[in-house]
């Protein structure tokens, strides 16, 4: 399995209002989308999800999951730093 680590870090607000976390990996992404997300449904999230799931597994690039990681966050109206 791969981390897919990511040259630009993500910052976004998570679920509990002042809180932020740093996302700098695809692993890390997958984490965030499963246990931090405001809200798992909706077409750009569950792509997201696939995307770093795959990514993980190599048959993504990390940019690709990156980019979905941050439709996704456009999607939820997910605050980026």
């Amino acid at each position: 399995m791969n981390d897919g680590n990511w040259e630009e870090p993500i910052t976004f607000e998570t679920n509990k209002l002042g809180k932020y976390w740093t996302v700098t990996s695809t692993a890390e992404a997958a984490r965030a989308l499963m246990d931090k997300w405001p809200a798992n449904a909706g077409e750009a999230y569950e792509a997201a999800l696939r995307t770093c799931l795959a990514a993980m597994e190599g048959d993504e690039a990390p940019d690709a999951a990156r980019e979905a990681f941050l439709r996704a966050a456009e999607e939820a109206d997910v605050f980026i730093r």
